[in-house]
């Protein structure tokens, strides 16, 4: 990281958090400034940094440390027997890869799943302004992948292809579908897919062990956690 020495980060004020209301918040972003390409990104997501829209940030509170950077090593990924019948269930989805561009009938999937399961979240209500800023304004190596069964579409996964590994920026689903877990399908998809192109890494963002929402993140075995500046495998 010794290349990016000249880099500049700024810090917010603290805000309350969005996961842990009991704590403040301060998050600490990357120069909007500078240009972002795949080497930046992929350098900055090896300590633990994450994308959202065109910004780089990472969580830097003051007393609080909860937020764990997550990756799947795909190569040592095992199927559970749980996640074995989620990826059998979801045989019959297929799954193509889109450019990062607006389309309505993503933001309206985006928009039903946002209204419906996230009504506690800092997104909610969704607007097509957020969804632009938050998903369609990404780079050039970000990609949709869309995952529809007989032609309607259950869900999109918007992904950076990083230099050696995939990073799940975000999924949304649709919620009439909720016995197809289509989110753990998603992660188990974007595992293999990882593998399929060569890579090592699926980066799943952070994981918070008080936040029941964020639990699903070490459903994944082995996972690394980003912790004391190394990262270390949880099996």
């Amino acid at each position: 990281m010794s290349q990016y020495k000249n880099l500049r980060f700024y810090a917010t004020q603290p805000h309350e958090c969005s996961y842990l209301p009991e704590e403040q918040a301060t998050t600490l972003f990357m120069d909007p400034e500078v240009l972002l390409n795949k080497q930046l990104c992929s350098d900055l997501a090896e300590v633990g940094f994450r994308r959202s829209g065109r910004h780089i940030y990472r969580p830097h509170c003051s007393r609080c440390r909860a937020c764990i950077p997550a990756r799947i090593p795909v190569d040592s990924f095992q199927m559970r027997r749980t996640q074995r019948k989620t990826w059998n269930k979801n045989a019959s989805v297929m799954v193509s890869r889109l450019p990062a561009d607006f389309q309505d009938e993503h933001y309206l999937l985006y928009a039903k799943y946002i209204n419906q399961c996230h009504q506690d979240g800092d997104m909610y209500p969704a607007t097509i302004e957020q969804y632009t800023s938050f998903l369609v304004e990404s780079t050039e190596f970000t990609s949709f992948y869309e995952f529809r069964l007989h032609g309607e579409l259950l869900a999109v996964s918007v992904v950076d292809h990083l230099q050696s590994s995939l990073s799940a920026i975000y999924t949304f689903y649709d919620p009439d579908y909720l016995q197809r877990s289509l989110g753990r399908y998603c992660i188990l998809w974007l595992i293999a897919e990882a593998k399929k192109l060569g890579l090592s890494y699926l980066h799943l963002g952070y994981w918070i062990r008080n936040c029941q929402k964020m639990n699903y993140k070490i459903e994944y075995r082995p996972v690394e956690l980003y912790m004391s500046q190394e990262w270390r495998q949880l099996k």
